[in-house]
């Protein structure tokens, strides 16, 4: 469904060191088997990811909402007053990425499918 939540990630200074404080509390599982090397999440629920944070940054959780169309979306987030951080980009999967920061500074995802 198009404005739904469809993944997390959390950004750390110390990626490995989050990762493994959420597997031994939690029984997360966590691997570097994918195309980017970054550690993917299997929480049982939600798809999500521990990535390194921005230098300087602090440990911060990111959502990403999944549209029919990253362009329009973007275009729409922007028109409200977003910033675009990470302009669009294809992902290895062929999925369709873009990161921004709303008006009062949350940054989030927009994700959707390939379309040419």
């Amino acid at each position: 469904m198009s404005g739904s939540v469809s993944r997390w990630q959390i950004l750390s200074p110390e990626p490995d060191t989050t990762a493994e404080f959420y597997t031994r509390v939690f029984g997360w599982r966590v691997t570097r088997a994918n195309a980017l090397g970054f550690r993917e999440v299997d929480t049982g629920g939600m798809p999500g990811g521990i990535w390194p944070a921005p230098p300087g940054a602090t440990c911060f959780v990111q959502l990403f909402v999944e549209v029919d169309d990253v362009d329009d979306a973007v275009t729409a987030a922007q028109a409200r007053g977003a910033s675009v951080i990470v302009p669009r980009s294809v992902l290895p999967d062929g999925d369709v990425m873009a990161v921004l920061r709303d008006p009062q500074g949350l940054s989030f995802g927009i994700v959707g499918r390939r379309t040419a």
